[in-house]
Formats: structure tokens, C-alpha cells, sequence
């Protein structure tokens, strides 16, 4: 279960209507607990790096991106939960690429964006032997 305030929801949905025709996608933090279930405490939008021609249906956070979060996460006492993206014109299910691309643990938050509206947003998490996501639970709070 990952737990989502009403702001972060609301971030996630601008970034993506602001992107469109392009993904979005940014960075999840906050705390993981005991029980796994993952409290959101803020989101780092980051630029998409994937060339002009891919950025409609691709996204890629660099190396770099994921350094600089990493450390931000440490300075902070919070941990990176996962990552954020939307899917313009698409439903808010994962595609073949972001299955070949993903980690296991992590949240993957995708919201659909339909004519540069934000509808759906989903989360889901790669199973440990990268088969398949299975969906994550979003509990919205205020």
C-alpha cells in the first residue's frame, strides 16, 4: 500500500498536464514502514531525458537524476519510494517497457493524461522475479 496526500496527487496531475503530449516523471519520497506499506512525504519532478522523438511514449530519468536522489534521500532521513510518470493517451497500466525497465520494491505511480487532462493514477510494483507488476493499493489522504 502507498499512501498519498491530496497535494501529491495534485503535483503528480500538473506536471503531467504540463508535459503533455510528452511523459512526465519524477521521484517519490518518504518513509517505508515496518509493515512495507510506503507514507509519501514529498515528489521531485525531474525533466525527461529521453530524446525529442521518444518523449510521447518514453520517459528516462538519468543516472545523474538518480545520484542527486539518492543523496537527497540520505540527507534527509527519507527513502526513495519510487518514481512517477504519466502515460499521454494511454490508460495508467504498464507498458512492455516499463516492465523491461523497472526494479522490484519499488512504487511506479502512472497517471493517464487524455488530451492534456489527468485522469487514472495507479501505482504498481514488479514482482521479485521481474514476471509482471502486480497493482499497489493508493490510499488517498487528505
Amino acid at each position: 500500500m502507498i499512501h498519498l496526500k491530496q497535494e501529491h496527487i495534485d503535483q503528480i496531475n500538473k506536471h503531467a498536464e504540463e508535459d503533455y503530449p510528452h511523459e512526465c516523471c519524477g521521484i517519490v519520497f518518504g518513509r517505508l514502514g515496518e509493515d512495507q506499506s510506503k507514507a509519501v512525504s514529498e515528489l521531485l519532478p525531474i525533466s525527461n531525458s529521453r530524446e525529442e522523438q521518444a518523449r510521447h511514449n518514453r520517459f528516462l530519468i538519468t543516472s545523474e537524476d538518480i545520484m542527486r536522489s539518492e543523496l537527497y534521500a540520505r540527507k534527509h532521513k527519507l527513502d526513495v519510494l519510487g518514481f512517477y510518470h504519466s502515460h499521454p493517451d494511454h490508460p495508467a497500466r504498464p507498458s512492455a517497457f516499463d516492465l523491461e525497465h523497472a526494479w522490484p520494491t519499488y512504487s511506479y505511480l502512472i497517471v493517464a493524461v487524455a488530451q492534456r487532462r489527468a485522469g487514472e493514477l495507479t501505482s504498481w510494483e514488479l514482482n521479485s522475479d521481474r514476471s509482471a507488476f502486480h497493482s499497489e493499493t493508493i490510499n488517498r489522504e487528505d
